[in-house]
């Protein structure tokens, strides 16, 4: 039931409730030094692991968002096992992040071999079929970073892929874990 916004200055807020949601953004952002001082000054109950859990989210992240999708998806794997094979966006995204790392990297018969073994599966689904066509057109360009489809290059596009990969891996059962 939502509030009438002309009645918010008469909720009570409780402060356990804050505690959790600052708690829930510092882990989802592994921030440990500050989650472990956020625990040590509000009593706040300590999840089992967390902190181990968080340093692997952390190093999965940031292999995405650093461009070593490869090691991302293998990270993943042990840390989430299914989690891919349960979310084929998010498997697409980490899998179009190393054919772009292969690319760029002018090895052009390592990101063919790459294309036709792992991107095979998703040319069977409409949805992909036109992602797959703007990525393979890579191929066609000496200098990839001036393709019209650009974006699939920077540092955004990995950014998001990297966001979504640690949202789903919280998702998958540690969000309940720390938050509530």
């Amino acid at each position: 039931m939502d509030a009438d916004p002309r009645q918010y200055e008469n909720i009570e807020v409780n402060e356990n409730d804050i505690h959790k949601i600052v708690l829930s953004y510092l882990v989802h952002n592994c921030f440990k030094d500050t989650v472990e001082s956020f625990i040590a000054c509000t009593g706040v109950k300590q999840p089992i692991d967390h902190l181990e859990d968080m340093e692997k989210r952390k190093r999965i992240f940031h292999f995405a968002l650093d461009g070593n999708a490869s090691k991302a998806i293998e990270l993943t794997e042990e840390f989430a096992p299914g989690l891919l094979e349960e979310n084929k966006d998010l498997h697409f995204n980490l899998l179009s992040l190393r054919f772009v790392e292969l690319v760029c990297s002018r090895k052009v018969d390592e990101a063919l071999g790459f294309a036709q073994s792992k991107f095979t599966p998703f040319g069977k689904e409409q949805k992909y079929v036109e992602k797959l066509e703007d990525f393979m057109a890579l191929l066609a360009y000496e200098e990839p970073e001036k393709y019209p489809m650009f974006h699939l290059l920077s540092s955004e596009h990995r950014q998001h892929v990297a966001d979504s990969l640690n949202r789903a891996i919280l998702g998958n059962d540690f969000l309940t874990l720390y938050v509530w």
